[in-house]
């Protein structure tokens, strides 16, 4: 085996198949924006070989079996996989969760130098999956050999999205970080989801609540996609249903008119339920609309639990984002 490459999106693990054959292309699609982080010895067992793993703590899970057993690496650590390759990319689009999993790649592999030798970078200007494998093929972007700069940038900023505060991560522009371009404006991007001064929600939910305050009134008019007007990229699918139920589906309600819900699987595999919920027609409540005209706050009418990386984000404890010091506040 030549070439080893590693993504984030399992679409762009096929699309980079079909560019590339005879090399392998895995994807690791944790979810690192979403929720909360895994444990100190989850992300240590992660990029291990597979023992006792539970679903989804495993680097290889997000990858088709038969691609593993074609290349005879199934189970495989993440260090030994590598050790029989004689290259490593890493494909890294500018996406949110993306930029967090290049700094958990790169932090973990740092103490293997054997790996690192053979270790490079390639970071697109737009999604990889995006593209159809002979675009990927002709417009190849140059790989980066991954440096110390790479390394020491990633360490600081992996260790400051895991911190229990988000005062390490707002300190991050601050420093020289053009050895990875995309990581500046991730940074921004979510230090922008923490609950906002003045109105208590991250801005994914007010880019939901002034959509429909613009007369878009179904739920999947709101959600981002290509060529749809929440231009907000942060969350994916599942993440984006469940903030939009969130608006909808608590004590003092931003959003009427949600007609199904909770926005998960069983919802999808039942027809009836999941047409209702396309059927929905949303408008804003007047907690809503106080909210959009900066005269009310979210957090003062509804409980806040959730995990912002490492994080734990409350009633008691809302760090805040205020755009327009483009400065954190403490509780």
């Amino acid at each position: 085996m030549t070439r080893l490459i590693l993504t984030a999106d399992s679409s762009a693990a096929g699309a980079l198949m079909g560019a590339c054959p005879g090399d392998l292309a895995i994807a690791i699609e944790r979810r690192l924006v979403w929720g909360a982080l895994p444990s100190g010895a989850q992300l240590d067992a992660f990029f291990a070989a597979r023992t006792m793993q539970e679903n989804s703590l495993h680097w290889q899970d997000d990858c088709p079996s038969w691609r593993l057993e074609g290349f005879g690496v199934a189970d495989l650590g993440l260090i030994e996989l590598c050790a029989k390759c004689e290259a490593v990319e890493l494909w890294i689009s500018p996406e949110s969760n993306d930029q967090l999993m290049l700094l958990w790649l790169l932090d973990y592999l740092r103490p293997h130098t054997n790996v690192i030798s053979r270790l490079s970078l390639i970071q697109t200007d737009s999604g990889i999956g995006d593209q159809l494998p002979k675009e990927l093929a002709t417009l190849r972007p140059q790989a980066v050999p991954i440096c110390n700069d790479h390394l020491e940038i990633a360490a600081a900023a992996w260790a400051a999205w895991r911190a229990p505060t988000p005062q390490a991560w707002f300190g991050l522009p601050g420093r020289d970080l053009k050895a990875l371009p995309h990581l500046r404006s991730s940074v921004i991007s979510l230090l922008e989801e923490l609950p906002m001064c003045g109105s208590g929600l991250g801005a994914t939910e007010m880019r939901i609540l002034e959509l429909i305050s613009a007369g878009h009134v179904h739920p999947y008019e709101v959600f981002p996609g290509h060529e749809k007007p929440n231009e907000r990229r942060v969350f994916g699918y599942w993440e984006v249903g469940a903030l939009l139920d969130g608006l909808a589906h608590c004590p003092a309600p931003a959003v009427s008119g949600l007609d199904e819900g909770p926005f998960d699987l069983e919802m999808h595999e039942d027809a009836d339920r999941h047409a209702r919920y396309k059927r929905s027609r949303l408008a804003l409540t007047e907690l809503g609309k106080a909210v959009i005209a900066g005269a009310d706050d979210f957090s003062r009418h509804n409980p806040i639990h959730r995990w912002w990386g490492g994080t734990e984000v409350t009633n008691d404890r809302l760090w805040r984002w205020d755009p327009e010091r483009r400065t954190l506040v403490a509780p």
